[in-house]
Protein backbone atom coordinates (compact mmCIF):
# COMPACT_ATOMS: atom_id res chain seq x y z
CA UNK A 1 0.00 0.00 0.00
CA UNK A 2 1.05 3.14 -1.02
CA UNK A 3 -0.20 6.97 -1.22
CA UNK A 4 0.31 9.61 -3.46
CA UNK A 5 1.21 13.47 -2.19
CA UNK A 6 -0.18 15.92 -4.97
CA UNK A 7 1.60 19.45 -4.43
CA UNK A 8 -1.89 21.25 -5.07
CA UNK A 9 0.15 24.75 -5.85
CA UNK A 10 2.44 22.89 -8.06
CA UNK A 11 0.22 20.98 -9.75
CA UNK A 12 -0.89 22.54 -13.60
CA UNK A 13 -3.48 20.00 -14.22
CA UNK A 14 -1.78 17.99 -17.33
CA UNK A 15 -3.22 14.88 -17.06
CA UNK A 16 -0.40 12.93 -17.25
CA UNK A 17 -0.23 11.47 -13.81
CA UNK A 18 -4.19 10.24 -14.89
CA UNK A 19 -3.05 8.59 -17.96
CA UNK A 20 0.19 7.09 -16.36
CA UNK A 21 -1.97 5.59 -12.94
CA UNK A 22 -2.61 1.82 -14.21
CA UNK A 23 -4.74 1.13 -11.32
CA UNK A 24 -6.84 4.44 -11.43
CA UNK A 25 -5.99 5.91 -8.48
CA UNK A 26 -5.61 9.68 -9.98
CA UNK A 27 -8.02 11.97 -11.33
CA UNK A 28 -8.45 15.50 -12.65
CA UNK A 29 -10.70 16.59 -9.36
CA UNK A 30 -12.95 19.93 -9.43
CA UNK A 31 -11.40 21.92 -7.82
CA UNK A 32 -9.05 24.55 -9.04
CA UNK A 33 -5.60 26.21 -7.23
CA UNK A 34 -4.63 29.94 -7.15
CA UNK A 35 -3.41 29.46 -10.47
CA UNK A 36 -6.83 28.57 -11.65
CA UNK A 37 -5.47 25.12 -12.60
CA UNK A 38 -7.80 22.04 -11.78
CA UNK A 39 -5.76 19.72 -10.11
CA UNK A 40 -4.88 16.39 -10.39
CA UNK A 41 -6.43 14.23 -7.16
CA UNK A 42 -5.14 11.24 -5.01
CA UNK A 43 -8.54 8.93 -5.06
CA UNK A 44 -7.52 5.85 -4.82
CA UNK A 45 -6.98 2.57 -2.02
CA UNK A 46 -5.41 0.44 -4.22
CA UNK A 47 -1.85 2.25 -5.20
CA UNK A 48 1.57 -0.34 -5.24
CA UNK A 49 3.70 2.69 -5.08
CA UNK A 50 5.14 2.38 -8.67
CA UNK A 51 5.96 5.52 -8.95
CA UNK A 52 4.86 6.00 -12.84
CA UNK A 53 2.98 9.13 -11.76
CA UNK A 54 5.73 10.88 -10.08
CA UNK A 55 8.37 10.34 -13.01
CA UNK A 56 5.60 11.12 -15.18
CA UNK A 57 4.72 14.72 -13.50
CA UNK A 58 6.93 17.55 -15.53
CA UNK A 59 6.09 20.14 -12.43
CA UNK A 60 7.60 17.89 -9.63
CA UNK A 61 4.04 17.74 -7.72
CA UNK A 62 3.80 14.14 -6.92
CA UNK A 63 5.34 12.51 -3.96
CA UNK A 64 4.56 8.72 -3.70
CA UNK A 65 4.94 7.43 -0.08
CA UNK A 66 5.60 3.75 0.07
CA UNK A 67 5.03 1.16 3.30
CA UNK A 68 7.70 -0.49 3.27
CA UNK A 69 7.63 -4.13 5.17
CA UNK A 70 10.68 -5.38 6.41
CA UNK A 71 10.74 -9.19 6.75
CA UNK A 72 13.03 -10.63 9.70
CA UNK A 73 14.53 -13.65 8.63
CA UNK A 74 13.96 -15.78 11.58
Amino acid sequence: MAKVVIDQERCKGCGLCVAACNFGNLRIGENFNSKSYKVSEFVGEDCKGCGFCYMVCPDTAITVYRDEKVEVEK
